[in-house]
């Protein structure tokens, strides 16, 4: 799931927004023009063309795009939306480029591209992914029961990259070890196989994805989640600094149509698996069904404010990067996201 549950991650993304209108004490975003947030009718409303690259293959993930595509959320909200589905080294960079209006990605991508590349302007517009979705993965009968138990320990990753990757450093800056403590194994997308043949102590992958595939093994696990020790910005919408704020509108009504096909599916999963057949080709039910359910949580935010960005978690995101080196310090952290569409 590196690019798979980068989800796009996986991986490699972001930036700012300039020329800030009135700052958001409350919400800590930066705010340009629309006056309201509502979703404007299509009466008032020129239809218009949009994309979303979504950074990897169509998936059971994305049901809330599905959904909102299905219902005519999208339609009514006067866009005509395209999903740009495959694996993109640098979906942040493509959208920057011209490819996309939107792209799917992690606010940890965005910071650490906009921190180190200026080109790069940008902002988070609605945080779909409420928790960071990845987990270190143990056997039940493992010694590790405390992060610290990590210590002297083999833990195989994807690679060193993505969410995975940031993930592991996260739990270890929190267990105050650092990856000398540890030792890290390359192991590609094979978790599953490197756990069961005990081939290392731990895994680390996405909450929603090997430890089912694990259990369905009969192979009893725990799990350390990421979100769990230290808070991070997943998955969201990105659009680019100029295209908030030549069209708060549009983006806004992008984002909340998004939003309301997020709550459709947390409030009816079973129907949302049937909608997504249309779009996943040969969609394992099951499968997709149990994936679907462990995302749920995910998508569900704490203090209800669907697509809500925690200046806190931002704060404490930037504070984490910066020591592990992935990101630098930018002047104003706040250019990166708005929570003027989700209110």
């Amino acid at each position: 799931m590196d690019n798979r549950h980068r989800f796009s991650n996986a991986m490699l993304f972001l930036s700012l927004f300039l020329s800030l209108g009135t700052v958001l004490a409350a919400c800590g975003g930066t705010t340009a023009t629309p006056s309201s947030t509502a979703i404007a009718t299509p009466a008032s409303l020129q239809p218009q063309d949009v994309s979303i690259g979504l950074g990897y293959i169509p998936d059971i993930q994305f049901a809330p795009f599905y959904v909102a595509q299905s219902k005519g959320y999208y339609k009514n909200a006067g866009l005509t939306v395209t999903f740009h589905h495959g694996i993109v080294p640098d979906l942040i960079g493509s959208m920057v480029a011209g490819k996309n209006t939107f792209v799917f990605a992690g606010g940890d991508e965005l910071l650490e591209a906009a921190s180190k590349n200026s080109s790069v302007k940008a902002l988070d517009v609605g945080t779909v992914f409420q928790q960071y979705p990845v987990s270190l993965i143990v056997p039940t009968d493992s010694p590790i029961k405390v992060l610290a138990d990590l210590k002297g320990h083999t833990i195989g990753v994807p690679g060193l990259y993505g969410s995975t990757y940031t993930g592991l450093l996260a739990l270890l800056y929190k267990a105050d070890l650092s990856p000398a403590d540890v030792h890290i194994e390359s192991i590609g997308f094979t978790q599953v196989a490197a756990l069961l043949t005990h081939k290392v102590d731990a895994v680390v992958g996405y909450s929603n994805n090997e430890p089912l595939q694990l259990q369905s093994h009969g192979f009893g696990v725990r799990t350390f989640n990421v979100s769990d020790y230290q808070p991070l910005i997943s998955n969201g919408i990105i659009t680019t600094t100029a295209t908030f704020q030549s069209n708060p509108q549009m983006v806004c009504n992008f984002v909340q149509a998004t939003l309301k096909g997020v709550k459709e599916v947390i409030a009816h999963p079973a129907e949302a698996v049937t909608v997504s057949q249309s779009y996943v080709p040969g969609l394992d039910i099951t499968q997709a069904t149990a994936v679907l359910n462990a995302t749920l949580p995910v998508w569900q935010p704490a203090n209800g404010k669907f697509g809500y960005s925690d200046p806190a978690v931002w704060n404490s995101m930037e504070q984490f990067l910066v020591t592990q080196k992935l990101a630098n310090m930018v002047s104003n952290l706040s250019q990166l996201y708005t929570n003027q569409c989700v209110g």
